[in-house]
């Protein structure tokens, strides 16, 4: 998802890259144009420079900050991208509204180095593996102080110990914050069902005066800081945390978690799917996926990439590349509308508390 919210403008850092920077409301551009519309910070720039290098196709490069923000830009179809990058449900919803067009697999070569695992999860939003194709992914998990938390931390439980009261840090994202109660009871991260909101949201208000801060990105600078003991984070966020403080140390719960995937689509307005396909296999390639897990350290997909990690800490790492089947994971679907709505709702509940 999901996950850097901060947003750092490619088109104002790298002028002398081959780029056609700026918005793509503006006139048509011939065909060696390709519109990509992507998370702030989420591809290393020099990959952008380099497809140009290679193809001539010239890339016009906005940022979102949230899939929340993303979406209805490409339901107006006022802008006409031909790539976005969108999360898990989202995709799903995307596929619902009949917004994206599928991709022809065929023109994606090098689609197979992405691990099966990671087509077998895209599944679960996207059946049949026909509108996307995975590009980072990660877990969300407890992130923890060694110097403060002295217990073994293997549950959710934790979260709701009395003992650390304004000491904990929880996601304010009401997927992320409901996913950690309802993993924590028994239930599926995607559940509409009454009563198991109902439970979920008790939990969270039970928990509520234990809660330091609702965060997002804080709980990176906050964790980093020695500012909170526990934290909910993102599994790429807790490997930069673990390089600025190697105090910190990250567990995804025995009850289970979230998998994320962020996958790369083509609405159903784009102009320039053929140069889209192209540069969805552009970075399916070993070497630039690799620079890319680089760049915004969240996990590749792509096991040849994962080969070429020289750091053996890193490439061997439970926290970037954890054995998937050792964990109940579940990737979040898109619960429809009025499920949103109720979800929100009860969301707000909790905050107000």
């Amino acid at each position: 998802m999901k996950r850097r919210l901060f947003s750092v403008f490619i088109c104002a850092l790298v002028p002398l890259f081959l780029i056609s920077c700026g918005t793509s409301e503006s006139s048509e551009k011939d065909d060696n144009t390709l519109y990509v519309y992507n998370w702030g910070e989420y591809i290393d720039p020099e990959v952008l420079s380099m497809f140009t290098e290679e193809t001539g196709i010239d890339i016009v490069y906005d940022e979102y900050e949230t899939n929340e923000i993303m979406y209805p830009k490409i339901e107006a179809g006022a802008v006409n991208y031909d790539l976005v990058c969108p999360s898990d449900y989202m995709i799903s919803k995307m596929i619902e509204n009949d917004l994206l067009q599928e991709i022809d697999m065929e023109k994606i070569e090098n689609r197979a180095n992405i691990g099966e695992d990671y087509w077998k999860n895209s599944e679960e939003f996207d059946p049949g593996n026909k509108y996307s194709v995975p590009y980072v992914w990660g877990t969300v998990g407890i992130l923890y102080n060694k110097t403060m938390v002295k217990e073994k931390v293997d549950s959710w439980g934790i979260l709701w110990d009395e003992k650390y009261k304004d000491e904990i840090l929880m996601q304010d994202s009401v997927r992320d914050a409901f996913m950690v109660a309802e993993k924590y009871l028994g239930y599926s991260v995607n559940s509409t069902d009454e009563d198991e909101l109902q439970a979920a949201k008790e939990l969270l208000q039970q928990q509520k005066h234990l809660v330091q801060a609702y965060v997002v990105d804080q709980v990176r600078d906050k964790m980093i800081g020695n500012e909170a003991a526990l934290g909910v984070i993102y599994s790429g966020e807790a490997i930069y945390t673990q390089r600025e403080n190697p105090d910190l140390e990250y567990v995804i719960p025995k009850e289970g978690t979230n998998v994320w995937i962020d996958s790369w689509v083509i609405p159903k307005n784009a102009k320039h799917k053929e140069n889209a396909e192209k540069f969805i296999d552009f970075l399916c390639r070993p070497d630039i996926s690799y620079m890319n897990f680089d760049y915004i350290t969240y996990s590749t997909p792509n096991i040849p990439a994962r080969e070429l990690i020289e750091d053996e800490d890193i490439r061997n790492s439970p926290i970037a590349f954890p054995v998937l089947s050792d964990y109940s994971l579940e990737a979040y679907t898109c619960l429809g509308e009025k499920a949103d709505r109720h979800l929100n709702a009860l969301w707000r509940e909790v905050k107000s508390y």
